[in-house]
């Protein structure tokens, strides 16, 4: 059978692990077409130095049953960014679904860390990775996406428009980069919208990717061990969650009622119907809300 998506060319800026990856191989299960994108290949790697790549993503696109195409793209590189959508156009003359899930700063940002004790280089590398980047491949993205009525536009970030108004976010330039990847998605809804395409923000909630596995020590099939040390973790999800809810959405003949508003996985897995890979629906954020930060103990009842 074929899938929901079978005839849609997706690009997933920044896909070489985490939540990119996740969307990718879940468009892929859906039958697109998926343009994977990052620095690190098997040939090299970027400052983050870790061996996930985006062939290893592109070939997972495949196995999910859709047709995975890695490119290799700085997304601060303007020219970088506009060969690969010329390349998209020459090869598909389509682009159905853009995804700016371009992140980076991991290493960047140091906790409850005041902007003028911060180091001020990582700082501003950190607004250029998650902000610049997103730009400039929108600037040179939604000319082709517009090409054709019912475009989506995912700008994935870090919480909520709701809990990111009223909550501080771990620093100033975390803080920033992640309001202004929300109001992106705001934005781009009052230009693309009249033109016929669909702009959200999305967020997961707590997620299991690779490095936050490695740094609680366990991997995905032991990743309930890490609860004994932190037991709010038990509220996380695996990054295929978000990626059903991004095929979801990019499978929704109606998503334009959703144009310019705020989601997250939890939030959005009700409304449509799918589970992450264990079958539960964690709704991170409400947890987050209800619980994490009012200082209750860990308890998921209701939550997944």
């Amino acid at each position: 059978m074929p899938g929901p998506l079978e005839d849609k060319v997706a690009l997933v800026a920044g896909a070489t692990r985490g939540a990119g990856r996740g969307i990718a191989v879940e468009l892929g299960a859906a039958g697109a077409t998926v343009y994977v994108t990052g620095r690190t290949t098997r040939e090299h790697r970027s400052e983050y130095d870790r061996p996930e790549t985006i062939e290893d993503t592109a070939d997972l696109v495949t196995e999910a049953g859709g047709h995975g195409i890695a490119v290799p793209t700085d997304h601060l590189d303007p020219a970088r960014v506009r060969a690969l959508v010329e390349r998209i156009d020459t090869e598909q003359g389509r682009l159905d679904v853009l995804v700016n899930d371009v992140w980076g700063g991991e290493k960047l940002f140091e906790w409850d860390t005041p902007v003028w004790e911060h180091d001020l280089d990582n700082g501003l590398r950190l607004l250029r990775l998650a902000v610049e980047t997103h730009a400039i491949t929108s600037h040179h993205a939604l000319p082709l996406l517009l090409r054709r009525p019912g475009g989506l536009v995912v700008e994935m970030t870090d919480g909520t428009a709701a809990y990111n108004r009223d909550t501080y976010r771990v620093n100033f330039f975390y803080d920033l980069a992640k309001a202004s990847v929300l109001r992106m998605a705001f934005a781009l809804a009052h230009e693309i919208g009249p033109r016929g395409a669909t702009a959200v923000a999305l967020t997961p909630g707590w997620l299991r990717s690779e490095m936050m596995l490695e740094a609680f020590g366990v991997r995905e099939e032991n990743w309930r061990d890490a609860l004994e040390t932190y037991p709010h973790f038990a509220i996380s999800e695996t990054p295929r969650y978000v990626g059903r809810a991004v095929a979801a959405l990019a499978a929704d003949p109606d998503v334009a009622r959703l144009n310019g508003q705020s989601f997250s996985s939890g939030g959005l897995a009700p409304v449509y119907g799918f589970t992450d890979l264990d079958g539960s629906r964690p709704d991170a954020w409400r947890y987050m809300v209800e619980v994490q930060d009012p200082g209750r103990p860990a308890d998921t009842t209701g939550y997944r």
